[in-house]
């Protein structure tokens, strides 16, 4: 048997710890926001089901709110990056700055916005006349938590930058277990119901941007990098996160599509769907964490002019994206007896589900390998070309879902459209990393 030379044991060894010491952290991270919303729900749904209602539906608005503008993590995670690889630290944390300045900005003018409108995008969502009044009571008061949730997300992109996951993940741990216990305090202890799980979500998540601000401030100081506001490098940070908004607006566009779809095929299909959605979701936060790993690995070897490394990164990470999604593949379809009963007893639902979970299986290999590849090249800087991609695959998914229920097609069907959708993804992401052209060195793009 021929064995691999001993250089290049080493250098995957050498990535697989970079990978791992990135990834780990960055999965636990990932999981908080999400994990915020699970704590609301379940002590919320203690007050009843029209508080419960209005929560999931002003939840709903401020997820979309808040992922709208992951950008500001991606964009300044690639941006820091380059920065130290280069070797220019102060800079790094002076393009941090300029990212988190951003985040400041669009979430003031988000509250501008959201305040006055909190009743009218509650009635766009069809809110009960029973759950609007609550929906508008959290929605009103968790948007004053948008522009600390946004310098998380772009300071995050700094420490990210940095290479230090560990730091996100010990804040968002300490901003979960301070949401729980404030929730519980507020909703009962001062019984100020719905609006005292509102100001508890705040709280904690003004308190992890403060831990962040801290850590950040603290590395700008030491290296004597300017903490004041820079227009140049606020505008440049806004241009560079336009493709990606564009990408993560698609991106969207895809998944409100497909329970549009859903819903148009019936009540058991559109239950079953938003099941499979939320296993999908939790199942990209695995594969997410490997692509964040790549944004940062990939974004230092560029800035220090090392395109041999960062195509030798590049490949050891689809080698884990694709070995991933095998795993996670297996998982979904011998875990399945265990699972689907956490999510509905109904056999007609659980007779609908279980088609599509084995399309969703058998996706996660490619999906393992449209994570990383998505990472590579958000690392590189390379978002003009990403925004293209998908917008090239929107126009490729959107007709060919919308025909599902046309030709009489069930959700099996549906979501043999989403594995559609990511094979395309695939193949766009291939032939940008094969052609090398996303291999732009220095501390800038």
């Amino acid at each position: 048997m021929i064995q691999a030379p001993a250089k290049d044991r080493r250098t995957r060894s050498r990535h697989d710890r970079e990978i791992i010491a990135l990834a780990v952290p960055a999965f636990g991270a990932l999981i908080a926001e999400p994990l915020f919303v699970m704590v609301d729900s379940a002590i919320v749904g203690h007050l009843g089901t029209p508080q419960l209602a209005g929560l999931g539906i002003a939840a709903a608005l401020l997820l979309t709110g808040v992922n709208v503008f992951v950008f500001l993590a991606y964009a300044t995670t690639a941006a820091v990056a380059r920065r130290v690889g280069a070797g220019d630290l102060p800079g790094a944390i002076r393009q941090g700055m300029d990212g988190i300045w951003l985040a400041l900005f669009i979430g003031i003018a988000v509250i501008a916005v959201t305040l006055p409108t909190a009743p009218a995008l509650v009635d766009l969502f069809g809110a009960s006349s029973t759950a609007a009044p609550h929906a508008i009571t959290y929605l009103r008061i968790s948007t004053l938590g948008i522009p600390p949730m946004l310098i998380v997300l772009a300071a995050t992109g700094v420490l990210r930058g940095l290479q230090d996951t560990r730091t996100p993940l010990y804040v968002a741990i300490g901003g979960f277990a301070a949401n729980a216990v404030l929730n519980v305090v507020l909703v009962y202890g001062a019984d100020l119901g719905i609006a005292g799980s509102a100001w508890g979500t705040v709280i904690a998540q003004c308190a992890m941007a403060a831990a962040y601000l801290f850590v950040v401030v603290r590395g700008a100081r030491r290296l004597g990098a300017s903490l004041r506001p820079d227009a140049a490098g606020i505008r440049s940070c806004a241009q560079a996160g336009v493709p990606l908004l564009v990408r993560t607006l698609s991106l969207r566009a895809v998944t409100l599509i497909a329970t549009g779809v859903a819903a148009h095929l019936g009540d058991t299909e559109v239950a079953a769907h938003q099941i499979i959605l939320t296993l999908w979701s939790l199942l990209a936060f695995a594969l997410d964490a490997i692509a964040i790993a790549g944004q940062a690995i990939i974004g230092r070897y560029l800035g220090a002019g090392d395109t041999e490394g960062a195509r030798a990164a590049c490949r050891r990470m689809v080698e884990w994206g694709i070995a991933a999604g095998v795993v996670l593949g297996l998982l979904v379809v011998l875990a399945r007896p265990l699972f689907i009963p956490l999510f509905t007893s109904d056999q007609v639902v659980r007779d609908a589900l279980l088609p599509a979970l084995l399309v969703i299986a058998v996706v996660q290999p490619i999906a393992g390998v449209v994570y990383v590849l998505d990472g590579v090249l958000m690392g590189a800087g390379d978002g003009p070309y990403l925004a293209g991609a998908m917008i090239a695959t929107l126009a490729v998914f959107a007709p060919v879902a919308l025909l599902v229920p046309t030709m009489g097609g069930g959700l099996t069907a549906l979501w043999w459209t989403m594995g559609l959708m990511m094979a395309t993804r695939m193949a766009t992401l291939w032939i940008r990393t094969r052609s090398g052209r996303w291999l732009v060195t220095g501390a800038t793009r």
